[in-house]
């Protein structure tokens, strides 16, 4: 997803270039200096310097996760897109690595993915070492300042040696933008078993496009799918589709996720999801009700692995909003991404999705049982790491009214609330600290109607992090995101319920950029 502002067109563009090899010279103890900076996650991924957006190329690849990303490396706001990357050998620390691809003749690097050729379809690799191949979209801003259609379209690059370099593919643009639909991006790319085809979803403004391949270069339309379905207050963006098994069932259905900006329910931009069947060449629904992963204001443009063993299905989003992604108070670096979160699909009366974070995060870490202060339903309790850590309770079905709070001694609060008569959580962020520097960022209240898994209470986690919570309600049945920006960390917690929560447990989360 992009932000098309105004910008000087005195960047266009780079000499063409087949192959990225940008290398990064900072030295690793400056590294680790910059990931103290104020408001700074410390468990949550975020650039080492300058402006990042979506994740892009979601790729598990020889025991390696990469994360690819839209990064501007001159400034901390958008601009002349790249691809950044990020690794890691357990989804938990992250390494930066070298900008992956830069602009060319044809444009800027928009958003897109990536995927394995084992079988060499491609030509690009061999079946010893198959290419890594990423598709992503070409965005011409000569084209696009001019006014004119056709100024996105897809183009391909190729690594052998796991994603360090990449050489992009001499015949690109490899879908031309024939339509000429103003809006036409975001390529979602996955091997479709029983076709036998490379399978790629683009959005073209209000739908999604359905194409095949046998080889990754020459591209087939099928169809396409949601001019008249879900949400659709903004451009839609970022596809991803992929099956998914419900576990107590077996029943197999086919998810799609299609961010929307603006458009959320609590404004701005958001990831909405439709649960259907998908045949291999068009994709249907007999939902009518709209869906989204995560109620909060900060999880947009999300996306999930590809290449990834087993079933198992790893989402990552963008943790911001486009109506102040560009103005939050950080100095040297700006936005992070959410956790990585497991895709699971239940049915109770009805189809949804629940996405809790990775059970991974926290194994190993210390868990301990604060002293509990007692008063008239409330119970809370300090710690020094709260701003750093998880909180986990149970509460028994069906839910009561309860209120949540996160606050400091300098008297700066963030509230999450659960309305058991309109079966409605909500989360304010309008006392949370610093807030004046977007009038879209303190309201409105966020809320969100709730989904319940079957059983007989309901597990909570809260993960704070410098200037982020992230909220799963029910296991992740009910996920609220959301950034704060504190003038001093939060060191008090407390919940307010007729229901004594189950014991109250905290863990706290060490630096993923601290030296070992």
């Amino acid at each position: 997803m992009k932000y098309l502002s105004s910008i000087l067109l005195a960047f266009l563009i780079m000499t063409a270039c087949k192959k990225e090899n940008t290398t990064n010279t900072t030295p690793k103890d400056t590294v680790v200096k910059a990931y103290y900076e104020n408001f700074r996650p410390q468990y949550h991924f975020s650039p080492e310097a300058h402006w990042m957006n979506d994740p892009n190329g979601l790729v598990y690849s020889d025991g390696t996760y990469h994360l690819f990303y839209q990064f501007y490396p001159d400034s901390t706001v958008w601009g002349p897109m790249h691809w950044g990357h990020a690794t890691s050998k357990d989804l938990k620390k992250w390494n930066n690595e070298p900008v992956a691809l830069a602009p060319d003749s044809l444009g800027y690097i928009f958003s897109g993915s990536a995927v394995i050729d084992h079988n060499n379809t491609s030509g690009f690799g061999t079946s010893e070492n198959p290419a890594l191949v990423a598709m992503f979209t070409y965005h011409d801003p000569v084209r696009a300042e001019q006014k004119t259609t056709n100024y996105q379209y897809q183009g391909i690059a190729y690594s052998l040696d796991n994603g360090q370099t990449f050489t992009k593919y001499a015949n690109n643009p490899v879908v031309p933008n024939s339509d000429n639909l103003v809006d036409f991006r975001d390529p979602k790319v996955f091997w479709h078993e029983a076709s036998q085809k490379w399978v790629l979803l683009l959005v073209g403004g209000d739908r999604a496009m359905i194409y095949n391949s046998d080889n990754l270069k020459e591209w087939n339309y099928l169809s396409d799918f949601g001019q008249n379905t879900g949400a659709h207050g903004g451009v839609w963006e970022c596809p991803d589709l992929f099956p998914l098994t419900i576990e107590e069932t077996g029943e197999t259905k086919w998810v799609l996720l299609i961010s929307i900006n603006p458009g959320a329910p609590n404004g701005g931009s958001g990831t909405q999801y439709f649960i259907g069947e998908f045949d291999g060449e068009t994709f249907t629904t007999s939902q009518t009700e709209e869906k989204w992963i995560d109620l909060g204001r900060d999880n947009y443009a999300g996306i999930t692995y590809n290449n990834l063993p087993g079933e198992e299905r790893i989402f990552i989003g963008w943790m911001s909003n486009w109506d102040y992604g560009q103005v939050t108070p950080t100095e040297k670096w700006r936005s992070a991404m959410t956790l990585p979160r497991k895709l699971e699909l239940y049915n109770n009366e009805e189809y949804f999705l629940t996405n809790p974070p990775i059970e991974t995060l926290t194994e190993g870490l210390k868990t301990e049982t604060p002293e509990i202060n007692k008063k008239n339903g409330n119970y809370a309790f300090s710690h020094s790491e709260l701003n750093q850590s998880k909180v986990a309770f149970d509460l028994p079905k069906p839910l009561s009214d309860f209120n949540i709070k996160l606050s400091n001694t300098n008297g700066e609060q963030l509230l999450i609330t659960y309305n058991s008569v309109k079966k409605e959580y909500s989360l304010d962020r309008s006392k949370s600290g610093y807030t004046n520097f977007s009038d879209a960022f303190a309201l409105p209240i966020m809320k969100a109607q709730a989904n319940f898994k079957k059983g007989d209470s309901a597990d909570f986690s809260i993960y704070i992090d410098a200037s982020s919570v992230e909220f799963f309600g029910d296991g992740g049945a009910n996920t609220m995101t959301a950034q704060f920006f504190s003038s001093k960390p939060y060191t008090e917690f407390s919940i307010e319920t007729k229901d004594k929560p189950k014991t109250i447990k905290i863990t706290p989360i060490p630096s993923i950029w601290k030296e070992n």
